[in-house]
């Protein structure tokens, strides 16, 4: 099997959202905006690099960066 780090471990929206407190349908409007890049599965599910994640949640909490509210991107 595959050694898999975490670097490596894919996140689904809901988990992303647990980490920033928002829910499931924010986390896609921020990777539809571009804050977060998402991969998609063969299902066409979002998943979400952990690193990334983390990196952008660090931005966050330290100030660097604001996360959007979900009115600050439109749900087409």
């Amino acid at each position: 099997m595959p050694n898999h780090d975490a670097e490596d471990a894919l996140l689904t929206p809901a988990e992303v959202a647990q980490m920033f407190r928002v829910s499931p349908k924010t986390v896609t409007r921020w990777a539809r905006a571009g804050k977060l890049s998402a991969k998609r599965t063969l299902g066409g599910h979002r998943r979400f690099s952990e690193a990334e994640v983390r990196a952008f949640l660090s931005q966050v909490e330290n100030g660097s960066e604001t996360a959007p509210g979900p009115g600050d991107v439109t749900g087409r």
